[in-house]
């Protein structure tokens, strides 16, 4: 009788290290600080906390009246370096025109140098003035050329602005609830200040701790469940993370006591699509 009942004692023991390993943890979405990349006064949010947002809606607006005064500003140099374009055009078509004359006439004069029928300093002189003509060519055509290198410049600066301008809008990132909103219409963010909060709510995670005896019963991609509270069936969830370091590890020797304190985090993925969990919820979750 005494041996059956040591029997029976150890066939529950080892049912109880076997059956389900259960652990508590806390809902979280995944969170995005959503900066302002323009800094400026503010003049708009437009998201309250606690809605969903979709992805590339519009979280705030950073003034831009500066910006606009620069782009005009922009616009009135090239407009007036257009002017210069032409004139310079109109130029270098003359100087074509006065190299194409002096070439024809310093080639008759020295044909007729050739004959002996001028004198040679003439044809001497012709040649000079096609030196001339071909000197103001190429100051014509460096002149145009200087013109557009800054209408080019005058474009790249104009790109800039717009893309500021761009950037004064604050776009979601990704789709989630927003879950705190840092300023206010009429304050001043700096470059790269987060504005927004989001959570990522149709997905969650959970992060649990587990003993290092249950390491060998747990790995990445592993298939788990989680119970609610008020919700009747288990959730299916995923484990995506086993932390490979031990955390309250001892500073000094290990002992069969402080041993049973080390313990490993394991992150939980759990869909959510309707959104029917909330950030924040406690859950147990088992395997």
């Amino acid at each position: 009788m005494r041996a059956a009942l040591c029997l029976l004692i150890l066939v529950l023991g080892c049912q109880r290290q076997q059956g389900p390993a259960t652990y508590t943890g806390v809902l979280e979405g995944r969170s995005t600080r959503v900066p302002a990349l323009l800094g400026g006064r503010l003049v708009a949010v437009r998201v309250e906390e606690g809605v969903e947002v979709a992805l590339g809606d519009t979280l705030a607006l950073v003034d831009t009246l500066e910006l606009a005064i620069q782009a005009r500003q922009v616009e009135a140099a090239r407009q007036e370096l257009m002017v210069q374009q032409e004139l310079a055009a109109t130029a270098l078509a003359r100087a074509n025109t006065d190299l194409a004359y002096a070439e024809e006439k310093a080639g008759r004069i020295r044909a007729l140098a050739q004959d002996q029928a001028l004198p040679r300093q003439n044809a001497d002189d012709l040649h000079h003035q096609v030196e001339l003509a071909l000197s103001a060519r190429q100051s014509a055509q460096q002149q145009l050329k200087l013109l557009q290198a800054k209408e080019g410049q005058l474009a790249v600066q104009l790109e800039l602005i717009r893309k500021k301008e761009a950037d004064a809008v604050v776009l979601a990132p990704v789709a989630g609830m927003v879950a705190s909103r840092y300023f206010e219409p009429g304050e001043a963010v700096m470059p790269g200040q987060a504005v927004i909060e989001l959570l990522q709510v149709r997905q969650l995670e959970v992060k649990i701790y587990i003993p290092e005896q249950q390491l060998p019963r747990v790995h990445q991609g592993q298939q788990v469940q989680l119970r609610v509270d008020g919700m009747n069936e288990a959730l299916p969830g995923q484990v995506i993370w086993v932390s490979d370091k031990a955390e309250f590890t001892p500073k000094t020797i290990l002992t069969p006591e402080t041993r049973a304190a080390l313990v490993y985090a394991v992150k939980v993925l759990v869909a959510n699509p309707e959104g029917v969990l909330k950030h924040g919820m406690p859950v147990e979750v088992w395997w």
